[in-house]
């Protein structure tokens, strides 16, 4: 059997974004052990690169050692107890996996429910927190990756913090493509994924928790459910005093790729990248609007980086996917949940942010779609 060469495509989904060369240079750099010396430098050099992308001075900064669905479970299964209550928001499809969490701890889930395509409703949320009085957590995503929504995480973490509760936030999308202000926001929990605006290999969940959410862990009165993804045994391997306790084999190479996009993202600056998604952004909404089409969300909540394009009326959807891969090497996403077969999902996230990429894109959908692109 030979080996696998995959083709080249141009990932232009809701994620994986395109990896740099750079980055899979990095990932095949000679692999050492997990705990020689200079590794564990390079884990420090690490938790300073994160702290950079969510701007923060949190302590506890990390990468979890599995992609972003762990390090959703990270926060859930570590900040929360049986019994507890959860204000949940669900926008989109991935507030149900947050619902999910909850309800498999054996906590019990609060939902604020919300049209897919459009933001968090920040009054629904202020009424959910007043009728559960003592609620441990509130739980949304920023950026909502099946619909191209974002909401205003620095109102619902005040919100949560003003009727004392945790805030645990999915930033899986907009880490490196939009402001993740985890300080300024006083969030307490949030995780993201390697392989959307940061252009990493997917595989990694970068993380980080304020000390009040610590303080939390610290006072649980059941053990963490999940021996992997317990904080209390991992922060031990990232930032053992006097030495790091072994707790996994960590993805050695993985945290190379991670650490070289974190090198990039500093290098290009944090405005410069949010700029860039932007600028890309504005160039693919007038290139659809030419070709007379539409994107779902409105402008004031709508994300740069993951485009929800509404499949114009007779179309089917599911073919010019299909084209655009077999006859373009583009790969776009399918819409997920009840807006499966109404949107496409098209991302310009990291690498793939970009004129190039915009350009081509607008050209392959206007043939495939028999309308001329700008």
């Amino acid at each position: 059997m030979p080996s696998f060469i995959p083709p080249e495509v141009l990932l232009l989904g809701p994620g994986p974004s395109p990896v740099p060369q750079r980055i899979l240079d990095a990932l095949a750099r000679p692999t050492i052990g997990h705990l020689d010396p200079r590794f564990v430098g390079m884990m420090d050099d690490l938790k300073r690169l994160l702290r950079y992308a969510f701007q923060t001075g949190n302590e506890l900064t990390i990468p979890v050692s599995a992609p972003g669905s762990a390090g959703m479970e990270t926060a859930f299964v570590n900040v929360i107890e049986p019994g507890d209550t959860v204000i949940v928001c669900q926008n989109g499809v991935f507030g149900g996996r947050m619902r999910e969490n909850v309800v498999r701890i054996g906590a019990m889930p609060v939902m604020v429910n919300d049209a897919f395509g459009t933001p968090i409703d920040l009054d629904k949320v202020r009424s959910a927190l007043k009728a559960n009085p003592g609620a441990r957590a509130l739980a949304f995503v920023h950026a909502e990756t099946s619909t191209g929504v974002e909401s205003d995480a620095a109102e619902l973490c005040r919100l949560a913090q003003e009727h004392g509760a945790l805030s645990i936030v999915d930033a899986v999308t907009s880490l490196g493509g939009i402001p993740v202000c985890a300080d300024a926001w006083g969030a307490d929990a949030i995780y993201s994924g390697s392989q959307k605006c940061l252009s990493a290999p997917p595989g990694l969940s970068p993380a980080t928790f304020s000390a009040r959410a610590m303080e939390r862990v610290r006072a649980r009165r059941s053990p963490v459910q999940s021996w992997f993804l317990d904080l209390g045994l991992v922060m031990n391997y990232w930032q053992g005093a006097g030495g790091r306790a072994y707790h996994h084999t960590a993805p050695i190479n993985m945290l190379y790729a991670l650490h070289e996009a974190l090198l990039m993202l500093e290098s290009e600056g944090l405005e410069a990248a949010f700029a860039r998604h932007r600028a890309n952004h504005e160039r693919f909404r007038d290139g659809l609007q030419a070709m007379g089409m539409e994107l779902l969300v409105a402008e004031n909540c709508r994300l740069p980086q993951l485009n929800a394009v509404k499949v114009p009326e007779g179309v089917d959807e599911a073919a010019v996917r299909k084209r655009l891969l077999a006859d373009f090497s583009i790969e776009i996403g399918a819409g997920l949940g009840e807006l499966a077969g109404k949107i496409w999902r098209i991302g310009l996230m990291g690498a793939g942010s970009n004129p190039e990429s915009v350009d081509r894109v607008l050209a392959a959908l206007g043939a495939c779609l028999d309308r001329k692109a700008p």
